[in-house]
């Protein structure tokens, strides 16, 4: 598919609380941003009129169109705004609009639907009938509406060119509603900004744009975003490449919940970057993988029209989503866990690359054959461990909270099943960690064993990649073990993962490079 002209807008709001920082923050937004958003309503009361004394030149002096919003604190903004504060101060920006020419040629006003439709909204359609610099907006931070196509005929109806909705995702599958939305809007002929926000609504805002959507909106850092789920502009750039992406794109992403302390995304994206793929790697957060795969990736239910082409699957997912698979390779079937689907034609195809590769950092450090094995945890990542375990003729033992529920795994694999709580690991060549503890979030100042468990042991290996050094690391160097990290797994199975979607044999070093880089910036 021949690739089009990139019609992607990238919009980097400034948010500050006084006057005098407004020229160096629209400046530091001017060099990443396509359009700058002048969130006024972040403003200090005291300093609303010094601020708009400064716009003209602020205009004049910067080459980047700018939206102008006056939120109320319900629709996102940082004070309380009643109506009739909200329409004098649209009545009095409108007049220093046609004052100065300069501000006219390069000002969005955002005027949100509540707005036009009480009782001052007569007065403001008449003053705006005839401008085509406006939009009307709608914003629900609680929730996806169940009439989002009513909420776009009320939008419709006021005098704006541009349409916005904002709501927030509750799952993945909210994002279906938001884009089918942005369907219509192209259908019609209006233009529209379409976001779920959230984490996951994360998707809408990195695909959108490539699906017609006048816009989307990227932070100058994490510390200002000015909505949830919003990234900065310089990953949406750099890392997501979005003025490059278009409605041929290939899209493979990760799968599971929470996604977001993911480095899969770094990996992959830096992979088809290098490579000079027209493709992209996005986090899908879903706690329900079943509504996910009906209405969001299998080609034969799906109610997105996108090139969807593979995912990772990672916890809770890797044993349930095999359900939904229409072919699952044999070694995939043996373990019982898949982390990898690839799209093909009408099907979904379910593999593991966990297995071999959970095993490859431990070339040379341990021989396997006959060797004393501690599993910790009985999930996917702990049954694809197993699996290559056994296939070596190590001697295995699965450690778990439910020893009941985790006998049924041990025994599949040929390993004896024993209580995690109050376990000593002395006398074992090698005990992993195949949980999620310690994972960066939540989790991360946990550990399934004390230092006092492990002492005795011999290497600790823990599968958790993010951050680097885990609890669990701790733990094992205090108890004097020799200490293994996940992040040369979690490159090995994803060189398989972008093989198996590309045909291509993936760049490991750049890959890994990526993985490095951004757990140095995120303090791993």
């Amino acid at each position: 598919m021949p690739k089009e002209e990139s019609k992607v807008r990238v919009c980097v709001p400034v948010c500050v609380r006084h006057a005098g920082e407004l020229r160096a923050s629209v400046a530091r937004a001017a060099e990443v941003a396509d359009i700058v958003e002048l969130r006024l309503d972040c403003l200090d009361e005291d300093q609303l009129e010094p601020a708009l004394r400064q716009l003209a030149a602020l205009f004049d002096e910067t080459p980047r169109p700018f939206i102008i919003t006056f939120r109320p604190a319900e629709q996102g903004g940082r004070r309380a705004l009643d109506k009739r504060r909200r329409a004098s101060f649209w009545h009095d920006f409108f007049k220093r609009l046609h004052e100065t020419t300069p501000m006219k040629a390069h000002v969005l006003a955002d005027i949100e639907l509540d707005l036009f439709e009480s009782p001052h909204g007569e007065s403001l359609r008449e003053v705006f009938k005839d401008e085509p610099s406006l939009i009307c907006s709608h914003h629900d931070f609680g929730r996806t509406p169940a009439d989002l196509e009513t909420i776009f005929e009320r939008m419709a109806r006021t005098p704006a060119r541009v349409l916005k909705v904002a709501v927030q995702a509750g799952d993945i599958t909210d994002c279906v509603a938001v884009l089918r939305l942005l369907e219509r809007a192209r259908r019609e002929g209006r233009e529209m900004i379409a976001v779920a926000m959230g984490e996951a609504g994360f998707l809408t805002r990195v695909l959108a744009p490539s699906r017609g959507a006048f816009l989307t909106y990227g932070s100058l850092d994490a510390a200002q975003a000015t909505a949830p789920g919003q990234l900065s502009a310089r990953e949406l750039c750099k890392l997501y490449r979005v003025h490059e992406i278009n409605a041929g794109t290939l899209v493979t992403g990760v799968v599971g919940s929470p996604v977001a302390h993911s480095l899969s995304p770094h990996m992959h994206n830096a992979a088809f970057a290098a490579l000079g793929l027209d493709a992209v790697y996005i986090p899908f957060e879903t706690a329900d993988a079943s509504a996910f795969v009906r209405r969001m990736a299998h080609p034969r239910t799906r109610e997105l029209e996108w090139r969807l082409r593979g995912l990772s699957v990672t916890a809770p997912h890797k044993t349930s989503f095999m359900r939904h698979l229409d072919c699952i390779e044999p070694k995939a079937s043996e373990i019982g866990a898949v982390n990898t689907v690839v799209v093909e034609g009408e099907e979904l195809h379910g593999y593991n690359t966990d297995a071999e590769a959970a095993l490859s950092p431990l070339r040379g450090l341990v021989e396997l054959g006959d060797a004393r094995v501690a599993v910790i945890g009985a999930g996917g990542a702990a049954r694809a461990l197993l699996w290559g375990l056994r296939a070596r003729g190590a001697r295995t033992t699965l450690f778990a909270r439910n020893v009941e529920s985790a006998g049924e795994t041990a025994r599949a694999f040929g390993a004896d099943a024993s209580q995690i709580e109050g376990a000593s690991f002395d006398g074992f060549d090698l005990v992993v960690n195949a949980t999620p503890l310690g994972t960066r979030g939540e989790n991360e100042k946990k550990t399934p064993a004390t230092s006092e468990q492990l002492r005795g042991a011999r290497i600790a290996y823990d599968l958790v990649y993010n951050p680097s050094e885990t609890r669990f690391l701790r733990e094992a160097r205090s108890a004097n073990c020799e200490t293994v990290g996940g992040l040369s797994m979690l490159v090995a199975q994803a060189a398989e993962q972008f093989r198996l979607w590309t045909g291509r044999d993936a760049p490991v070093e750049i890959m890994r490079d990526a993985a490095e880089k951004q757990r140095l910036e995120v303090g791993g």
